[in-house]
């Protein structure tokens, strides 16, 4: 019985030391965090925010837009969601602002643009 006890307070003990972290140890503020949590984007907006279509291309877009259209989502603002409400609740505030960020900063042309260089033969 008494191992039961101690086996039972590992989980206690690991969630205490996690929440006792600082909160900057667990920021999104690193540019691979950052596109970690996009990727998870790409399943409906394409890779890197590019997808044109039904569903809205993320790339190029102003970070201010993105980020008021995300909080939107979040806090129940926007009628018009069919599952970014329920996404954008799975993260911060801050998160959301890093995530419009990032999508902001992508060139909305991006490979295609690449593709059809001056002098490329096809």
């Amino acid at each position: 019985m008494n191992w039961l006890l101690r086996g039972s307070a590992v989980p206690v003990v690991g969630a205490l030391l996690f929440a006792s972290l600082p909160s900057a140890a667990l920021a999104t503020d690193t540019p691979e965090q950052v596109t970690l949590m996009a990727s998870s984007c790409a399943n409906c907006h394409g890779t890197d925010g590019r997808l044109a279509g039904s569903i809205p291309a993320l790339a190029g877009k102003p970070a201010s837009e993105l980020e008021t259209k995300l909080l939107a989502f979040k806090h129940d603002e926007e009628v018009a969601a069919t599952i970014m409400d329920r996404i954008a609740k799975g993260f911060s505030d801050a998160e959301l602002a890093a995530l419009a960020s990032h999508f902001a900063a992508i060139d909305p042309a991006g490979e295609a643009a690449l593709a059809t260089t001056p002098g490329q033969q096809e």
